[in-house]
This record gives structure tokens, sequence and C-alpha cells, in this order.
């Protein structure tokens, strides 16, 4: 049996007067897609446990068969693991994004999506500046990045707000809660400072392009423990994920991760490389996941007809040669899981279920409709909790 999951990040969401009152998916020209929901079943999936955000962390854990409530412990050091960092026992990782804050209000969680030559001087001047023998700056990709705070364990629990969840909101009501808020705080505070004249941002102000005003740190956590995927479900995976999100949970789960030059976590990304790696893949593993990030960043900029361009282009470029060399098979399965909604008029994540759809060998179709979140809804299908869609995909 081969298998194929395709993760469209974000893609959900809800109808908007700008698409005549569609959503971007129902809007989108998916002709690979609808073939899949058609032919096979879709339905909802509830990706996000009561009391968790609508992160990607955790709603990604379920999509993958993993209940995060046995086994998240924050974003920030799934993300480690696709660093390969080492991380002690009690070292608490921190996502840190690089901001734009004017008048003390979020402008801008991506500071315009930085360059990576920009990103990786300024975690180089915050390393020097700030870091010492228990707190380290490391570069990740564009605005993404991360902190490591050694033996702090015991502010694991303090609550932080991740920067995209706040667009234009005054960021002094989501500041850090709870034991070591004040250390954490203060160091936001300090690299606003250090970056005040940055010349990195004399650059980028001459070019009218967003400054980072700001580091922003959040999604903490400690080094996370997962079984492996093979063991649990007998079926070797591997993945292609351009955000280190994605690249740890799947180092994490020991599923070997895909390299696609120009694959860049944006709107931009290398949709069609990321297909021929994913048909290529299926010669070798049984099951191969391809993450798409663009759906969820258009979401988050507001951009309605970038976000149906996005999911076009994830139909045409990866659903498509997928679904063309799985047919070739006499045994496959394709499932499409957006891992939660990312509306573009509210440009966050909500806790609402995504529509899925599945195809292949013993997948007897129910409600023949195009993919959408609302046939997804008056389908007969729907997973609660949501980590056991994988063992209901894999089922013979």
């Amino acid at each position: 049996m081969r298998y194929a999951i395709i993760l469209p990040d974000g893609a959900a969401d809800e109808p908007l007067d700008e698409l005549d009152g569609m959503t971007p998916l129902e809007a989108a020209n998916t002709p690979h897609l609808d073939w899949i929901s058609t032919n096979g079943r879709q339905g909802t999936v509830v990706t996000v446990p009561k009391g968790y955000l609508p992160g990607s962390d955790v709603a990604t854990l379920s999509v993958v068969g993993y209940d995060p409530n046995e086994y998240y412990t924050g974003r920030a050091p799934l993300e480690a693991v696709a660093q390969k960092l080492k991380v002690g026992r009690d070292d608490l990782v921190f996502r840190c994004n690089l901001v734009t804050i004017v008048d003390g209000r979020m402008e801008d969680f991506t500071a315009g999506h930085i360059g990576q030559a920009e990103a990786e001087r300024v975690i180089a001047e915050l390393n020097d500046k700030l870091g010492d023998e228990t707190l380290t700056f490391y570069p990740g990709v564009s605005y993404r990045h991360l902190m490591v705070l050694r033996d702090a364990g015991s502010f694991a629990k303090l609550k932080t707000t991740p920067p995209h969840d706040i667009p234009d909101a005054e960021v002094a009501d989501h500041l850090p809660r709870g034991k070591g808020k004040d250390r954490i705080i203060d160091l936001m505070s300090r690299s606003q400072d250090l970056l005040a004249d940055h010349d990195v941002n004399q650059v980028r102000r001459d070019l009218g392009e967003n400054p980072v005003t700001s580091i922003w740190l959040w999604g903490q956590g400690l080094r996370p423990r997962l079984p492996g995927f093979e063991k649990r479900f007998g079926v070797r995976g591997a993945t292609i994920a351009a955000v280190d999100l994605i690249r740890g949970i799947a180092l994490s789960i020991g599923w070997p991760l895909i390299d696609v030059e120009g694959a860049t976590g944006y709107t931009d990304t290398n949709y069609a490389g990321k297909g021929a790696a994913a048909v290529a893949a299926l010669d070798e593993y049984d099951l191969v996941v391809t993450h798409i990030e663009a759906p969820d960043e258009a979401g988050h900029e507001g951009d309605a007809a970038g976000k149906v361009k996005a999911i076009e282009r994830v139909d045409e470029h990866v659903i498509g040669p997928v679904l063309e060399r799985l047919r070739r098979e006499d045994d496959w399965r394709i499932l499409i899981a957006p891992d939660h909604p990312t509306p573009v008029a509210k440009r966050v994540h909500t806790t609402d279920p995504p529509p899925f759809c599945m195809a292949g060998r013993d997948v007897v179709s129910v409600l023949k409709r195009p993919f959408s979140e609302a046939n997804g809804r008056q389908s007969d299908l729907h997973i609660d909790p949501g980590h056991e869609l994988m063992e209901y995909f894999l089922k013979r």
C-alpha cells in the first residue's frame, strides 16, 4: 500500500464578501482536490483539543496521529529538533520572532518577511549583546528563530501569546504572564533598544520595508519525547516541509526529511518542486507527507486572492502529480488535511474543525460533492479526537 498525505496549512476559512460569499477553498479551481472528495470521503476533524490554542503545533500533532494531551510540550522545542539543537532536560526553548511593533501595536509578526541574511545578522547581534552562558539565540528561517534558556524548567508554565494571534493589537495587553515573566519581558525590552538604530533597520527603512523593532518570545517548552511512527503504525514515512515546526515533528517520530530547493515556507515556495519530490519519494517510502505553508501565510495577511491562488497552486503542482502517481498503483490512499482554519477576515487561527478528504483503496464515496468546509460539515464522518484520523486513514 502506498499512502500520501498533503497538508495545506490553514487552507480552511469562512465565507468572504470579496469572494461572493464563498470560502477560498470554494472559490479556488481545484479539480484534483474535488476528484478526491467526490470519489472518496470527506468530513471534519477536531485537530485542536479543548484547552489548547489553535496552533499548527497542536493541530499537526493531531493530524499525524499523536494526542497533544499526551505528547505536546510546546512549539519551540519541536522546532529545536529540526535545527538539531542539543537541549538539556531542564532547558526551556522559546520561539523568537523578529517583529515590527509600531506605537505599541503588533504591526507585522514577520518584520516584512525579513530576508535570511539580514535575519542572521540580527540574531548574531542579539546573541553577542544579550546572550550569556545561560541564554543563546539560534538562527532559523526569515523571521522564525529560537532562544534557549538553560536550567529554566520552572518557567515552563509561563503564559505567552503567539504574535500572529494579535495583529494590530496593543502588545502591552499580551505580554508574558506567570513565573519567569519579568526576565522574558526584560529581554524583549532590551532587544528594542538594541535594534532601534541597527544597520539592518536603517537599510530596511530606506527601502520602505518594515524594520525589526523587537523580538517576541513565545511557544516555550521542554524537549519532547514522541514514540516512533513506524513502530506505532507499521508504516515507513518521510516528509517534505520548509518550516521547522513540521520538520521537527517529522524528525521526532522518525520520518526522514526530503529537502526541496526553493521551498520557502511562504507563498512564493517551490510548489512544483515539492510535488515532484513527493512523487519520487513514493518509490521509496510507504507514506509521504507534504506540507505547504502558503495558504496559512495568505490568511494571516488577510489576502483572499492570494489564498485562493496558493490553494490552486497546491492542487495543480502537488495534489495533481501525487494523485496521478498513486493511481498507477493497485493499493493506494491519499489524504488532504488542512490543520486548522486561518480565516482571511480574522487573520488568526481558529479552533473550528477543518474539513479533510481522502480517497483510494476501500474508501467508499458517500457525499459526492466538491471539497469545502460546508460539505465537510454535511458529511457523516466527523473525527473527534483528531489524533484518531491517522489510524482511520491507514486502516486496511
